[in-house]
């Protein structure tokens, strides 16, 4: 039973850090320079305060290959996790991504312990002080596949040999499709700008005075519509400036989740790391439909 303690763990943030890299890869922002939550600028408002600011600002003038190394290297230590192969060195290098994370966007968090980053770090240290226990892991079975191939000897060496060729054609396969997802997306995004092509939410009369409704913008990412007095509408981008998780309306304001930020229902800042505003929407009316402009 004792070898399956830590299989919770290993699947927790196997499947975590896997989720994180692709949704940057998808991502139609991410590696958008001038977009405020893309990477690029988000690095560079995180080097304001980061301890390790000289190096974050260098990356930031590399956005795009920093970006991508970021998201392919949670993406192979997720899914190296999660099938079990080379779990150590995955963990290693899990733990030093949270560390990244924690000394560039969680640095400022205050208390520490509002910031999920450092508990990240700890948390992959379990894996790789004890591996994965040889509990449900691709190694195993190539062990046996190559014991059953070649009986005579050498198996474990030929199935590291087979295992490493194998996880190097997946990751050169997976970079350059990912890299063509992550560019594609990129550019649809930028070609979305400025187009005039608005977004119907909902029509005047089904949002009264002090109410507020949730909807989707023309690119898929959700944000919030504020009717605080008469004649008068806000909506803003439900992410915050920080490190874009989505935030949630609250009766005194927007309240992020991950570290701790808050905004007014402004959308001014009015506590924790955000850098800066949540990103506002242009709203109008058309044919007595509130519409983004």
């Amino acid at each position: 039973m004792k070898d399956f303690v830590l299989l919770p763990l290993r699947l927790f943030l196997g499947f975590t850090f896997l989720y994180a890299g692709l949704s940057k890869v998808l991502d139609r922002v991410y590696l958008d320079p001038s977009a405020p939550l893309g990477v690029k600028q988000q690095m560079l408002a995180a080097a304001e305060t980061s301890p390790i600011g000289a190096v974050v600002r260098l990356s930031a003038e590399h956005s795009t290959f920093t970006g991508l190394a970021i998201a392919f290297g949670e993406v192979a230590v997720g899914a190296a996790v999660l099938v079990g192969f080379w779990t150590r060195a995955a963990a290693i290098g899990g733990a030093l991504l949270a560390l990244s994370f924690f000394l560039t966007t969680s640095w400022d968090v205050s208390p520490y312990y509002l910031g999920a980053d450092i508990f990240v770090v700890f948390a992959w240290t379990p894996l790789a002080i004890a591996g994965d226990q040889g509990r449900f892991t691709v190694r195993n079975f190539l062990r046996a596949a190559a014991r059953r191939r070649w009986p005579e000897g050498n198996a474990e060496r030929r199935a590291m040999v087979i295992g490493g060729s194998v996880a190097a054609t997946l990751a050169a396969a997976g970079v350059s499709v990912g890299s063509a997802v992550a560019f594609g997306r990129r550019d649809a995004g930028r070609t979305g700008k400025g187009t005039g092509t608005g977004v119907a939410i909902v029509p005047v009369a089904d949002l009264p005075v002090g109410e507020s409704l949730k909807f989707t913008t023309s690119d898929g990412g959700p944000a919030y519509l504020l009717h605080p007095a008469p004649d008068s509408y806000l909506a803003f981008r439900a992410a915050c400036t920080h490190q874009g998780c989505p935030v949630s309306l609250e009766d005194d304001g927007f309240r992020c989740p991950c570290h701790g930020g808050t905004f007014d229902r402004n959308g001014r800042v009015t506590g924790g790391p955000p850098p800066a505003p949540l990103a506002g929407i242009p709203v109008r009316i058309v044919d007595g439909v509130i519409t983004t402009a």
